[in-house]
């Protein structure tokens, strides 16, 4: 059976992030959507919270799980027995930063292999924290991000 893990704050989860999670989720047996929970980092939504959003996007899909992860991903994935590890890339920026992790991981642990997914072209200039800001002047969202997290951003950020 073909495991693999995608990790990331997703605070919020956009249209993007879907994208990748089912395009893996095609492709492998088993993805695990991980939350990072960083005590380092303020979030907008709990790790509880953005656990609820991404499980209801995900609901009709069996081979997909959810969970939260306060620990090195390496960490995570060895205890769950997981060896590839799912990174999405907008362009090199994001390919330049993701490189160096897997370089990282995979001095933690040889075993582990990271493939890089590339979202559709459509959702290309998404980033949760444009998602987040756009939201906080009350603009349209409708376009960046699933219906569900549309009205959990409207909830965090009611109008004056």
């Amino acid at each position: 059976m073909l495991k693999a893990a995608f990790p990331g704050s997703f605070d919020p989860p956009t249209l993007g992030h879907l994208n990748i999670i089912l395009r893996a989720a095609d492709i492998f047996d088993e993805l695990t959507v991980v939350v990072a929970e960083n005590r380092q980092k303020k979030y907008l939504f709990s790790s509880r919270e953005r656990v609820s959003l991404l499980e209801e996007l995900v609901r009709d899909r069996n081979n997909i799980s959810v969970e939260v992860s306060d620990s090195l991903i390496v960490n995570f994935l060895q205890e769950k027995g997981i060896r590839i590890l799912i990174r999405g890339v907008r362009g090199m920026e994001d390919f330049s930063y993701e490189f160096e992790l897997s370089m990282m991981n995979k001095a933690l642990d040889p075993h582990i292999e990271t493939i890089f997914m590339t979202t559709d072209p459509e959702y290309f200039v998404l980033r949760s924290s444009s998602v987040k800001e756009v939201a906080s002047f009350h603009g349209n969202i409708s376009g960046m991000a699933p219906p569900s997290v549309v009205k959990a951003l409207r909830d965090k950020y009611p109008s004056a």
